[in-house]
């Protein structure tokens, strides 16, 4: 079984490779906060691990996704288009993840 090596600046190059795809494709400004997280599931059907992705573009408005991959491997064709920005508001029982 071949095991994948992560390291500390891998997960970080990749969480700021994210939230610049995510800051652009949602014109957010540099005031509104972007939060990726990598998760494993252990539930039947989930995959082994799916990255969210969430923004805050005031307060009490958060839009949020998920990409069904680890995020090292998430690419800027995972995102959504820009024009269901307003589709993915969540509401305010987020729970990150």
């Amino acid at each position: 079984m071949l095991m994948k090596s992560y390291s500390r600046r891998t997960n970080v190059d990749a969480i700021e490779r994210v939230k610049a795809w995510t800051r652009e494709r949602f014109t957010l400004t540099p005031d509104d906060a972007v939060l990726i997280a990598e998760l494993a599931c252990g539930l039947p059907g989930c995959p082994p691990k799916e990255t969210v992705i969430a923004f805050w573009t005031a307060p009490g408005r958060r839009h949020s996704f998920k990409v069904f991959k680890p995020l090292d491997d998430v690419v800027e064709d995972d995102l959504p288009p820009s024009w269901m920005k307003d589709a993915i508001i969540g509401d305010n029982s987020f729970s990150c993840c």
